[in-house]
Parts: C-alpha cells; structure tokens; sequence
C-alpha cells in the first residue's frame, strides 16, 4: 500500500514487482497509466505543468486510499502522481489495485482514478506550441464518474 508524488518517472513493471512478489493471495492486478497527450481540444500542447501542495496533497491521497482499502478487499495498492513539468507522451500517474478477485481490483481502480480526476489537490496548466498556457478544469463527465462512488459501498 502506498502514495507518491514525485517529479521522477515510474516504471510500470518494477512498480508492479514491487508489490505483488512472493505473493500468493493476489488472484487479480488492474493498473492503470495516465500520460500527456499531444493535443487537447484540437490544440496541439507542447507542455502539461503539475503543480501540488507539498504534504497536504500527500495526506489526501493516503486518505482516498484507505478509504478504497476499507470499501474493498484489496491485497495491495498504490498511487503515483508526477508532478512538474511534462512533456506529451510522460507518464503522469500510475494506479495500481490487487486483489483477490478481478472486480474487486477493477472497481478500486476505476474509484482511486474518479477521484484523482476530480478532487485531488493537484492544479494543471497544459501550454500550447505557442507557449500560452491555460488552467485545466475537470470535466462534466469526471464529475458525473466520481458521484456513482458516492451511493455504493
């Protein structure tokens, strides 16, 4: 179990090795990996810059784990996030669920990643090759994702 913010990159493997080796009471592992597009309503964006409340963002998303921890039966998890400045194709954030059972691993993947979308404390500005930048707001449908957790257990 365990949440990192960091500026390094992750690699997918080694993070999964990390948790599930020698470990025999994990049936299912869903991960997923979030990075940089190129564009971004028809415009191309030559950087994403990530920016987070050093200890605050860190307590948060311990929080939203232990809470996904307590609504399933998971046998491992992990959160990574990057932040600074990232290029299109970076990786930015890195979910990992186990569990005994796939839908259990699924369902506590899909709520850590509803809630990074919409309410982690990380602020994005995605820059354009014209080097004029914008604030980055969830989307309707991110918030539309994060209510279904709210009225199931």
């Amino acid at each position: 179990m365990g949440v990192r913010v960091q500026t390094a990159d992750f690699d997918l493997s080694m993070e999964v090795a990390a948790l599930t080796t020698g470990r025999t009471d994990i049936g299912a592992i869903v991960t997923f990996t979030g990075t940089v597009r190129g564009e971004a309503n028809g415009q191309p964006i030559a950087l994403m810059s990530l920016e987070h409340y050093p200890g605050m963002t860190e307590a948060e998303l311990a929080r939203v784990e232990a809470e996904a921890l307590a609504r399933w039966p998971l046998s491992a998890s992990l959160i990574v996030h990057r932040v600074g400045d990232l290029k299109p194709g970076d990786n930015i954030v890195l979910v990992v669920a186990a569990s005994a059972h796939r839908q259990m691993a699924f369902d506590a993947a899909a709520f850590l990643m509803d809630y990074l979308k919409t309410r982690a404390p990380f602020w994005k500005k995605e820059t354009g090759a014209d080097s004029a930048g914008h604030w980055v707001d969830a989307r309707d449908s991110d918030g539309e994702a994060i209510a279904r957790w709210s009225s199931t257990g």
